[in-house]
């Protein structure tokens, strides 16, 4: 190969490497000029928050009675409108009363006459005696008289109290409403022949109070009862609000009055109870609706932006801000929701500062450029 030649390739080769390396350089230093990514954060805040824990119930009536007819005959009054409000006592219901009222007669009459038997066998053994003490008749003709006496007044009494039950029989015949409550729809009407085995006549509903009935896991109510004692504090002491289908809170809350006695061994739950006013029947039974359980009594707790939070496999986090203005992955574990934050238990520390927006644009350990978000 000639050497001028030799002398140009070489030439040229250092001057591609030189072209080279510049560049490389040039990118190392915009890389090195490239600003942080800007973040918005929020401080970790310590605020009096109510626990809560949502479940889902179904409303349930304190008191339902099926009205039967207790005797049998023919409707011949219907007095109430379906879907009304009834009170205790009053009249819904009349069968027809006249077969009742021949039997009780029949029976006045049937006492009368055992009524009559009875005297003449007391005159029978007062004569007996008598004539016993003038030894005029045996003593076998007195225990006679007196066996006599002794079926008579067994008779009576009988009758007297055949008379009480068709009294009863007769009173069956008015149906009357045995608590206050909304009636339902009725499958008969006047005229209809109903006995003890027919169908329910009605059903009548109360209205006020309610139950909510709720299931709880076995795991929860153990959380609770233990974290109630540890406080020194009643468990069944929380405040019970409803949700409606609509998504709105009802108005009144009500209280825990019962807790099963056993789990439900499908489900491992245990079915909680709690009563609620209901003055403006807004609550009908069997009703779906959420359950809100609540403490009566606010405590401290950390507060942080449910905005903050972000999930992966191995469950929730947030990336903190340190004193070196480095982003840090914090594991965390969460409470109740607090309208648009959440409480956290374990993870975080007041004052930290957690990053609110921004949040795909940042890698943990990453200096980021943080600035305060507003409220």
């Amino acid at each position: 190969m000639p050497l001028p030649w030799l002398r140009a390739f070489v030439r040229l080769s250092l001057l591609a490497g030189a072209l080279l390396l510049g560049a490389c350089g040039e990118e190392e230093q915009a890389q090195q000029v490239a600003p942080p990514p800007a973040v918005m954060v929020a401080s970790v805040e310590q605020q009096d928050v109510t626990p809560s824990v949502t479940f889902n119930g179904r409303i349930e009536a304190v008191d339902t009675v099926d009205l039967r007819a207790r005797v049998e005959g023919f409707i011949e009054q219907r007095r109430f409108k379906e879907g009304d409000d009834v009170k205790a006592g009053e009249l819904l219901f009349m069968l027809e009363k006249a077969p009742y009222e021949a039997e009780i007669k029949k029976i006045q009459g049937q006492i009368t006459a055992a009524k009559g038997t009875l005297r003449l066998a007391q005159i029978e053994v007062d004569r007996r005696e008598k004539l016993v003490k003038r030894k005029l008749v045996a003593q076998a003709e007195l225990d006679q008289a007196e066996a006599k006496h002794v079926q008579a007044l067994g008779e009576l009494q009988r009758l007297r109290a055949i008379l009480e039950r068709a009294k009863l029989d007769l009173g069956y015949t008015d149906i009357t409403a045995p608590i206050d409550g909304k009636i339902s729809r009725s499958p008969f009407s006047v005229g209809d022949f109903v006995t003890p085995s027919s169908d329910p006549l009605a059903t009548i509903v109360s209205q006020d109070p309610m139950y909510v009935s709720f299931p709880v896991s076995a795991r929860q109510l153990l959380e609770v009862r233990r974290t109630a004692e540890t406080r020194g504090r009643n468990p069944r002491a929380v405040a019970v609000k409803v949700r409606l289908p609509d998504g709105s809170t009802y108005g009144e809350t009500g209280t825990i009055n019962f807790v099963d006695v056993q789990a439900d061994p499908t489900t491992d739950t245990v079915t909680v109870r709690a009563t609620i006013p209901n003055p403006q029947q807004i609550l009908v039974a069997a009703q779906l609706v959420g359950v809100i359980v609540e403490q009566e009594r606010p405590e401290q707790a950390l507060v942080i932006p449910q905005a903050a939070i972000a999930v992966d496999q191995a469950g929730p986090y947030v990336l903190v801000v340190n004193k070196e203005s480095k982003a840090e992955q914090r594991r965390i574990r969460t409470g109740s929701p607090q309208g648009s934050g959440i409480t956290v238990t374990e993870g975080l520390r007041k004052g930290e500062q957690v990053i609110v927006e921004g949040l795909q644009k940042v890698r943990p350990g990453q200096v980021v450029a943080a600035s305060e978000a507003k409220p």
